[in-house]
């Protein structure tokens, strides 16, 4: 066994295998693979392995699009067998929500040139005459869906891996990874240790014990699941061909084609959890005791929908282990607070993923980031607040609504509150209806409306319109307190946020500046507010669901001795108090001058307000005149309490999270992680101006090449007409692709009603189109006419946010 390496990948399932072979198509192939048992051990020997493409997250289903033509060009570069089989699958709806998410991800697929598209029913009963089609209201078709031999697949990763150079070790336990002073690690293991700078945890039902050894706590937990194989069935027996798979989310259980049965799964609501304090190390190939009886609700479905199951003898039960995460999306990336160490667990969909997700694994390690923004899988969307008992919750959710659609902005309770504020009480005393943003509760919005979602307009719609007016026409107050703050100070402070971010930070006092994060591809990785407060401290505000990501960047540039940079997130809330009345407002709790010949935009001040000590921020993410003010926690309900009762006075009140999407959007705003994303050069998305090239950065190297380049595509700000839909009236809510003429353009990233406008509006980014240009929004996958704006229809001058 080697004793040095350029990575060591600890787990030798469907996905540690995977990451070996892309490791070594990328150009390493000093690799070594360490594998407790035999390969396949765990999750993988026993999945069910079907394999599809479409998915709600477009660069999900990029990934599975890639793993999907993968397996073919996998069985003829090694000579191994995936046991590929490709019968096609059909989708079924029978909701209206489903048939909503059914034609969205047909219009995707066009899009972005995958196939899947509608067939009626003739069609369908050609292709599966098996079902039984009553009550369905839309059927979709994917010709490459289908199901692959989970063992083929991971020894076809593994032949792969080693005709490239790769080493495989197997029966070779892992006990101990020790990190070096130079934050190299030392791979221990029953025969011998390894030397490497990167450590690959894929270790499957096991991730939480590798993570362990090396002080990291995942959140993550197994499961029980079933599925069974029926007995020969004539008819499957008579066709000529395989039969294709059928997926009928509403009735919660897939079926497709095993042998000369078929084979039927269900996520079943009486979730079964499986070794809460630990997998057993002695684990590897056994399955636990058959329990039909729990899934028996679904298996019922399933004999509805196709009568044969019901007539069929059943051949073998196969209930075994799975390993979740709070939103059953993988956890993936390098730890923040580790160098060298990369987590790849909690994998659902293996074999539709394996492939997308060992060439992302493989590209972030060796150049450093991922060509598609993958923030949905990364796990620094979870911090230490993600413990045991609410990770327990969430995947008990995750389970039992396995098949449920999840709706753009839906909440889901399970687990909550975990991470409230001294205003939480008062807030929801106010009829807020909360959100979770990072573990922390925030106000949505203020009503007796209850908190529903869907593709359509909800019964909030009303309630959220409110709010924006009542800030356009006077003022809100919003909490934003999630927004993630930190403070840098000493005497290399400027020097040193000048080194991490594009901009050049203000020279001084009391000045702010917007400057991006740029990515190691040149892509925005961030977008970043900061105020310097004096001459050696700076106040900077980010985005508060990525400040455990953006650990990974700052933690590039060395501080300076006497220097710190700390988070504040915990010790200070804020409020943004914005409106034509909101200076009204704020000067009667203050002795400070608001006028702007004394606080002009873009300015900060530390002042006094309603007894509280503010650092005040002449911004408003809103578009509208505001100040943001952020006070140490402790102070957060005194402020607030004055902020209300003043504002009652004055017919201002509280504003959730929902209205002012609706009111960013009106003035065309980005927001990370929709517009602003890795993926997005700056002079795409309208930042390039906040570069300054005459001084050095991070990554500044592949900003200027990025922009050395013509746009690939620019983000814009579309009037979509929302009138004509053949239900119930939506809005864009991002992902919906853009047509012209027939011809994919591009994609929705961000929409909302803008209330104080009356437009339907989105925010998109399209290639080869101008302002004025008639384009086609597919909302709810049907076609909708929409024009590209040449400016923002509320204030498009900026006159308010300056008055």
């Amino acid at each position: 066994m080697r004793t040095h390496a350029q990575a060591v990948v600890i787990g030798g399932g469907v996905i540690g295998c995977s990451i070996l072979y892309h490791l070594t198509k990328l150009g390493w192939t000093d690799v070594v693979l360490l594998e407790r048992d035999e390969l396949t051990s765990g999750s993988t020997w026993h999945a069910a392995a079907s394999i599809h493409g479409l998915h709600d997250s477009t660069n999900i289903s990029r990934i599975q699009h890639y793993t999907m033509g993968l397996y073919r060009e996998l069985e003829q570069e090694t000579g191994q067998g995936c046991g590929v089989f490709q019968p096609g699958s059909l989708y079924l709806a029978q909701t209206e929500a489903r048939e909503h998410q059914l034609r969205l991800q047909a219009a995707k697929a066009k899009l972005y040139g995958m196939n899947f598209h509608e067939v009626d029913r003739a069609e369908a009963e050609r292709l599966h005459p098996l079902v039984d089609y009553d009550g369905i209201r839309c059927i979709m078709w994917e010709p490459e869906g289908g199901n692959v031999d989970p063992s083929g697949v991971t020894n076809a990763y593994a032949a792969g891996a080693r005709q490239n150079g790769a080493e495989i070790v197997r029966f070779c336990p892992v006990i101990g990874t020790e990190q070096q002073p130079d934050g190299t690690w030392i791979v221990r293991s029953e025969k011998g240790d390894i030397a490497t700078p990167w450590v690959v945890n894929a270790a499957g039902l096991w991730g939480r014990e590798v993570a362990a050894l090396a002080g990291v706590e995942l959140p993550l937990q197994p499961t029980e699941h079933q599925y069974f194989v029926t007995e020969t069935i004539a008819e499957v027996v008579a066709m000529d061909r395989r039969l294709p798979s059928v997926a009928d989310r509403d009735g919660e259980y897939y079926l497709r084609q095993e042998g000369q049965g078929l084979l039927v799964g269900a996520y079943e609501k009486d979730v079964r959890f499986w070794a809460e304090e630990g997998t057993p190390q002695g684990f590897g190939h056994e399955l636990f005791a058959d329990d039909l009886e729990r899934i028996e609700d679904n298996m019922m479905r399933a004999i509805d929908r196709v009568p044969v199951v019901g007539t069929a003898g059943i051949k073998r039960v196969i209930n075994g282990p799975m390993i979740w995460s709070p939103d059953s999306n993988v956890l993936f990336g390098p730890v923040p607070e580790l160098q060298g160490y990369f987590c790849c667990n909690g994998i659902i969909p293996g074999f539709s993923q394996s492939g997308g997700m060992g060439l992302l694994a493989a590209q972030w390690i060796i150049e450093g980031e991922t060509q598609y923004d993958m923030f949905a899988w990364d796990m620094a969307r979870f911090g230490a607040w993600a413990d045991k008992a609410f990770t327990k919750e969430r995947v008990g959710d995750q389970y039992a609504h396995r098949f449920k659609i999840h709706f753009p902005g839906e909440e889901r309770t399970a687990g909550r509150p975990m991470r409230t504020r001294p205003v939480h009480d008062r807030q929801v005393g106010l009829g807020a209806k909360m959100g979770l943003n990072y573990g922390w509760e925030h106000p949505l919005y203020f009503g007796d409306v209850e908190d529903t979602s869907g593709f359509t307009r909800q019964p909030w719609f009303d309630v959220v319109g409110a709010e924006a007016r009542m800030l356009r026409d006077r003022a809100g107050i919003i909490d934003i307190s999630n927004f993630a703050k930190y403070v840098c100070r000493g005497p290399g402070a400027e020097d040193w946020l000048n080194a991490v971010f594009a901009n050049r930070m203000p020279g001084a006092v009391g000045r702010s500046c917007l400057t991006p994060l740029i990515g190691k591809r040149g892509g925005i990785a961030g977008d970043f507010t900061v105020t310097r407060l004096s001459e050696e401290e700076f106040w900077i505000i980010g985005s508060g669901m990525a400040e455990r990501y953006h650990q990974r960047f700052f933690k590039e540039v060395p501080l300076p001795d006497g220097t710190s940079f700390v988070s504040q997130t915990e010790a200070f809330c804020g409020f943004n108090v914005a409106g034509p009345d909101s200076r009204a407002l704020l000067q009667r709790l203050t002795n400070a001058s608001l006028e702007t010949a004394d606080f002009p935009f873009m300015r900060s001040q530390r002042i006094t307000l309603a007894g509280v000590e503010v650092v005040a921020l002449r911004v408003s993410f809103t578009g509208d005149l505001g100040w943001e003010l952020h006070c140490r926690t402790e102070d957060q309900g005194q402020l607030y309490a004055a902020l209300i009762d003043a504002g009652r006075e004055m017919g201002i009140g509280p504003v959730g999270s929902r209205a002012l999407m609706s009111l960013r959007v009106e003035k065309g705003y980005g927001s990370w992680s929709r517009e602003y994303s890795p993926e997005y050069w700056p002079h795409e998305v309208g930042l390039d101006r906040l570069i300054k090239l005459d001084k050095d950065f991070l990554n500044k190297r592949a900003a200027v090449d990025a922009m050395a380049h013509a746009p690939r595509e620019s983000l814009v700000l579309l009037h979509v007409d929302a009138s004509d839909t053949d239900a119930s009236c939506a809005d864009a809510s991002g992902g919906e692709p853009i047509f012209w003429a027939g011809v994919g353009i591009g994609r929705i990233t961000s929409g909302a009603y803008g209330y104080s406008v009356g437009m339907s509006l989105a925010l998109g980014f399209v290639r080869d189109a101008n302002p004025g240009d008639q384009v086609d929004v597919r909302v709810l996958g049907r076609s909708h006419k929409a024009t590209i704006l040449g400016a923002a229809p509320f204030d498009p001058t900026g006159a308010r946010l300056r008055a």
